[in-house]
């Protein structure tokens, strides 16, 4: 595509974009709730401010505000005086004009009288400390924002103002989640759901049930999300009075895109359109529904919607809206593959930009001025128009900066790591992309709940972030030459925060304390292997104790690893020929391991541990074949989601350890019977003393009972079980239903705060990772480290229960009999004593044992 010369056109302007889809998503706008008296000129200016703020003219709300705090101090109507303050606090803050914001906040709070009690100065009371709350929030000040907003709540009980209520409990729900506590804050929506449940139906109700649905989508709980806005529709749809169902339907269309259902996204986005009151609204939902098209690459399909929107947004009125209305527009042109016959040309697009950039400096809206500037500077980016790029990507990227909106900021440091790469400054794209790594781990706890404009698509916006700069460091500067240790270090650290930022978007919270540890404070015997897969090659930096970092790489293209490593789980099911097991899985030992053998021998290596990268977490690395023999022979094996995750004590006293052991044999659910689970339980009953729950015993509830009585060390647990890329896929199997990944750590930290005794083991023993789940034991991560045990010994995919028996017995008699064995020493021989039989000696059989964590 040859680059056209935009700026040469538009000139170079004197001078958020979204980072996920390009969908405009529902905001948690702090309500203006109190109503108004029109017939006075200074309620009239509020109540114009108020429809510009709605509208996102926020320059004009401020001067309409302003007009009416004048008029009513004028009038000496202290209450009202602070209401049109508060408001203009609130336009402060979505400018980002923090000093203001406060300042505005701080006189409305000095103008009211606390000793009202009348419903009207107690709703206004209220609203400035909703408003409070808001900026104490933007600025960090969670647990001052959290006092604010309880305080608010009283308030909005005296006032009798429900939905005013309602909103506060979501904010403050915000709040817990910025301050870690995501139980509390789930318990809160779950109270403002009782509250909601208990009125009747009326519009008040549809717009709570809304605004709670929005507040679930956002926090990441999509399917209670979806049960509370389908029910916001249905009440709507029954109202004799007038209600604009658009945005319930365009809610709706975001909550089943974010699951995956796109043709049902794509049908309530155009319902949304047909059905808006208002020309930005239904902009809005037909934005939302060309994102989706260009997500999949229907042109045909986007071809009439890309006509008739550049029309509307062209004419536009200047407002918020209207700008991210027009950058999503841009984001999903620029998706699309590009036809000879385009109607909308790049410098169409180009235009529109200049025009969205100019109107934000007209609203002296810097937020949206970074959002628009930046989309401008990908569009040149997309041209091979380096110098261009990287000055308008510069310029947004000092706005997002100056305004401290660090949503935006990590996607243009991002942008300029690109381009400067392509304009072979190495260093100072390193330096970019470290900058972006930085802002987005500061952004760590509020990933899932930063503006909409901003939202993080963790596939397309988090992780490529990470996988370029080990890229960059992994490439040395001339070819054919050594990677500095300095680079070497960087990358294995980046490659052990991806695998955490993996796990906060597995789980949608930032719930992992992490630590840097080195091998050398560990094992003094192990080595730590750290592949990743890049587009190009394959690489691995290998670390050993006491030594400087190893690098080595495999040219191979992204796609044709893919294809090996699918190849490989596929034929490690005996009904294929050995030939073609053998054959894929020498192929991924010549990758990972073949030239690391000499420094692993000369290093005395005992145990490696693999902090595995996508798929390959899927795939046993004990069955890799030198030509001679697997690598299980001659190595004990570990999965570490991250080093920074282990709990690296040594485990003492195991012959007193003290076993929950818990099973399904019988059929239940749906699932299959595993009468093998009976020998499995008698044989670990005989090396452990504790107690025993089989099939009507293993429940839920009992669980958690035993747990919270006894200290048990151990809790093996020989049930059906998933690993899913998806939390809420991620489950084992009880008598009485399930228990779900994200419960685990209710159920087995119960305990923590009576005794000091951790689980040093979790066995899952029946589990499997979930059919065509490329990333599905990131569910078994999840189990490991939700749990708080030590260790975690699983199967990827689901064995003969009777092989399964066996293979217990001899590991925990390895476990037990030899104090000072390891359990990856254990794991080790209860594979190799498979090997060795004739029934179990395939891969299949012994493989699928992983030991996750400390394997000590």
């Amino acid at each position: 595509m040859k680059p056209l010369k935009l700026l040469s056109v538009l000139g170079l302007m004197g001078l958020s974009v979204a980072v996920g889809t390009g969908a405009i998503e529902p905001r948690l706008q702090p309500s203006i709730a109190v109503g108004f008296e029109p017939s006075t000129l200074s309620s009239d200016w509020l109540e114009q401010g108020r429809r510009h703020y709605e509208s996102g003219q926020l320059s004009d709300a401020i001067v309409a505000w302003g007009e009416a705090v004048r008029l009513f101090e004028r009038q000496g109507n202290a209450l009202k005086a602070a209401l049109g303050r508060s408001y203009l606090s609130l336009a402060y803050q979505d400018l980002g004009e923090w000093e203001r914001a406060e300042s505005a906040v701080n006189a409305a709070l000095a103008e009211i009288d606390p000793q009202q009690r009348n419903e009207r100065a107690s709703a206004v009371y209220a609203q400035v400390l909703n408003t409070l709350g808001n900026l104490q929030l933007n600025l960090g000040r969670a647990e001052e924002a959290l006092a604010s907003w309880e305080q608010a709540e009283a308030w909005y009980e005296l006032a009798n103002d429900q939905i005013g209520k309602l909103g506060t409990q979501i904010d403050r729900a915000q709040a817990l989640q910025a301050l870690g506590l995501y139980r509390r804050s789930r318990a809160l929506l779950g109270e403002a759901l009782a509250d909601l449940e208990n009125l009747p139906d009326s519009a008040v109700k549809a717009t709570g049930l809304l605004g709670l649905g929005n507040a679930l989508y956002v926090l990441g709980d999509r399917q209670t999300a979806r049960t509370n806005l389908e029910a916001s529709l249905r009440i709507a749809e029954r109202l004799d009075e007038p209600f604009d169902l658009s945005p319930i339907l365009l809610a709706l269309g975001n909550t089943e895109r974010a699951e995956g259902n796109f043709e049902e996204a794509r049908v309530y986005y155009l319902q949304s359109v047909e059905m808006a009151t208002t020309t930005l609204g239904r902009v809005e939902s037909a934005v939302n529904a060309l994102s989706l098209l260009s997500e999949q690459q229907r042109f045909e399909e986007a071809r009439p919607l890309l006509d008739s929107l550049y029309r509307d947004l062209e004419n536009l009125p200047p407002s918020r809206r209207a700008i991210y209305a027009r950058v999503n527009f841009t984001q999903s042109w620029m998706r699309l593959d590009e036809p000879s016959d385009r109607s909308i040309d790049r410098l169409k697009i180009a235009q529109l930009l200049a025009t969205t950039v100019n109107q934000a400096q007209d609203l002296d809206d810097s937020r949206s001025e970074a959002y628009a500037l930046g989309q401008l500077g990908q569009l040149y980016e997309q041209s091979q128009q380096w110098p261009e790029a990287r000055q308008l990507t510069e310029q947004a990227l000092s706005v997002a900066q100056r305004i401290d909106a660090t949503d935006i900021a990590a996607r243009w440091q991002w942008q300029l790591g690109r381009v400067l790469r392509q304009q072979g400054e190495k260093e100072a794209a390193i330096a970019a992309y470290t900058s972006a790594i930085e802002t987005l781990q500061g952004l760590r706890r509020d990933l899932a709940t930063i503006a909409p404009e901003a939202q993080f698509s963790f596939r397309d916006s988090v992780e490529p972030v990470y996988r370029q700069l080990v890229d960059l460091l992994l490439t040395p500067s001339e070819p054919g030459g050594d990677i500095p240790q300095d680079n070497l270090q960087q990358a294995r650290e980046i490659v052990e925060a991806l695998q955490l930022a993996e796990l906060d978007n597995f789980f949608r919270e930032a719930c992992l304390d992490a630590e840097p540890v080195q091998i050398d404070e560990i094992d003094l015997n192990a080595a730590v292997v750290y592949p990743i897969i890049l587009p190009d090659r394959i690489a691995v930096v290998l670390s050993l104790p006491g030594q400087d970092l190893h690098h080595y790489a495999t040219p191979i293209p992204e796609a044709e690893v893919d294809r090996v490593l699918e190849e490989w789980v596929q034929f490690l099911n005996p009904i294929f020929p050995d030939t073609l097991r053998l054959d894929r899985s020498q192929t991924l030992y010549d990758w990972l391991i073949r030239r690391a053998e000499e420094v692993l021998e000369d290093s005395d290596t005992q145990t490696l541990v693999f902090v595995l990268d996508g798929m390959l977490r899927n795939l046993p690395m004990a069955a890799l074949h030198d030509g001679e023999g697997y690598l299980v022979e001659r190595y004990g094996i570990a999965i570490a989601p991250s080093l920074q995750l282990l709990q690296p004590q040594r485990t003492t006293g195991r012959e007193e350890s003290l076993a929950l052991i818990g099973g399904l044999s019988e059929a239940r659910h749906g699932y299959a019977a595993l009468p093998g689970v009976n020998v499995e339980i008698q044989e670990i009953a005989s090396f452990l003393s504790g107690q025993t729950l089989l099939n009507q015993d293993f429940t839920r509830d009992r669980v958690e009972g035993e747990v919270r009585e006894e200290p048990f060390s151990v809790i093996h647990l020989a049930t059906h079980g998933q690993f899913s890329s998806k939390a809420e896929e991620t489950y084992l199997v009880t008598w009485d239903g399930r228990i779900q990944v994200k419960d685990l750590d209710r159920l087995l930290r119960i305990r923590e705060t009576d005794t000091a005794i951790p689980i040093d083991l979790l066995v899952l023993s029946a589990c499997q990772t979930a059919a065509g789940d490329s990333q599905a034991a990131l569910g078994l991560a999840g189990f490991a480290v939700r749990s708080g045990a030590r260790s975690t010994l699983a199967t990827l995919w689901s064995v003969n229960d009777r092989s399964t028996a066996q293979f217990m017995s001899v590991f925990y008699e390895q476990l037990l009999s030899f104090p000072n064995r390891s359990k990856a020493e254990a794991l080790r021989q209860a594979q190799l004593a498979l090997i060795r039989s004739s029934a179990y000696n395939h891969p299949f059989y012994w493989s699928p044992f992983v030991l996750v964590g400390n394997w000590l």
